[in-house]
């Protein structure tokens, strides 16, 4: 198992159209070997023949995945050096009548993932860290990169669960950048704004699959066009986004925190806006 002379990425979540992919590229555009990895190869066709990619596909149902899918990697190419924790599920829905199944769905998959053959999702954040972070501390070095959103700064109507499970793994984020930094591990929390991808057609099929609102009904209108807020016409390109933030994570001394995209600005403002006047804001824009 000889070591690997380029950067090796593992990143999660890398199905065509998504954020993932093009960070993939991008990656793979500053010399890096990247281990891509999404539910199906299927779902990475246009990745596939290219000798900077690795692709591997990882069981929505098996913990033994993930396993599998490290031990590939370390085997092909004797390291991991960055883990891009990019996988994630968006959830539309008034948290008073929101399935509790949907929420559980939602924490597995961008939080801690379950365990045993009921699993919803082992690509999630922590389950991947403790896979790989053995590895990194052995070498005493290496990168982690958790994808959150710059919703969970100030959270808004309709969409409590997704921003919930995202504040949940900054918070993770920053406890794990104290713990791994005496190991010579960078811990990096990625705040996207508003990109363009998949994300908006992913949400409105999940929205699709709820039940009819009991008390909600009146909110209708406005609860559905949340599924699709991020993917309007000044949405940021995901390759612009992916380019700024593998610059950032590549830097020798990569930052605690990176943020970039449509609406970022604005909502990092709106964690500091007092909150009588952030809830007004958002009842006038979400109709709430």
């Amino acid at each position: 198992m000889a070591g690997s002379d380029k950067l090796v990425v593992l990143i999660t979540g890398c199905s065509e159209g998504g954020i993932g992919c093009a960070l993939a590229r991008a990656f793979a555009a500053e010399g890096c070997v990247v281990v891509a990895t999404s539910r199906s190869l299927n779902s990475m066709r246009s990745l596939a023949g290219d000798p900077r990619f690795f692709l591997q596909e990882l069981d929505v149902v098996s913990e033994e995945s993930i396993r599998k899918a490290v031990a590939n990697a370390l085997d092909e190419f004797g390291q991991i050096d960055v883990l891009v924790n990019n996988a994630g599920v968006h959830l539309v829905a008034p948290l008073a009548e929101v399935p509790m199944l949907s929420v559980e769905h939602v924490f597995n998959t961008n939080v801690y993932g379950s365990c045993g053959p009921s699993a919803v999702d082992p690509r999630s954040p922590m389950r991947l860290i403790q896979s790989v972070v053995p590895h990194m501390i052995i070498r005493r070095k290496g990168k982690i990169v958790n994808v959150g959103s710059i919703t969970a700064l100030a959270p808004g109507p309709w969409a409590g669960v997704y921003s919930a499970s995202k504040a949940a793994l900054h918070a993770l984020t920053d406890t794990l950048r104290l713990e791994l930094r005496t190991f010579g591990i960078s811990v990096i929390s990625v705040a996207p704004g508003a990109i363009r991808s998949n994300l908006g057609n992913s949400s409105e099929a999940t929205y699709n699959e709820m039940p009819e609102w009991k008390f909600y009904k009146p909110f209708e209108a406005s609860i559905r066009a949340r599924t699709v807020i991020s993917q309007g016409p000044k949405a940021t390109p995901s390759e612009e986004f992916a380019k700024k933030t593998v610059a950032a994570v590549l830097k020798k001394e990569p930052p605690a925190w990176f943020s970039y995209g449509q609406l970022s600005t604005i909502l990092a403002i709106f964690y500091y806006l007092p909150l009588s006047i952030r809830d007004y804001i958002y009842r006038l824009a979400l109709k709430c």
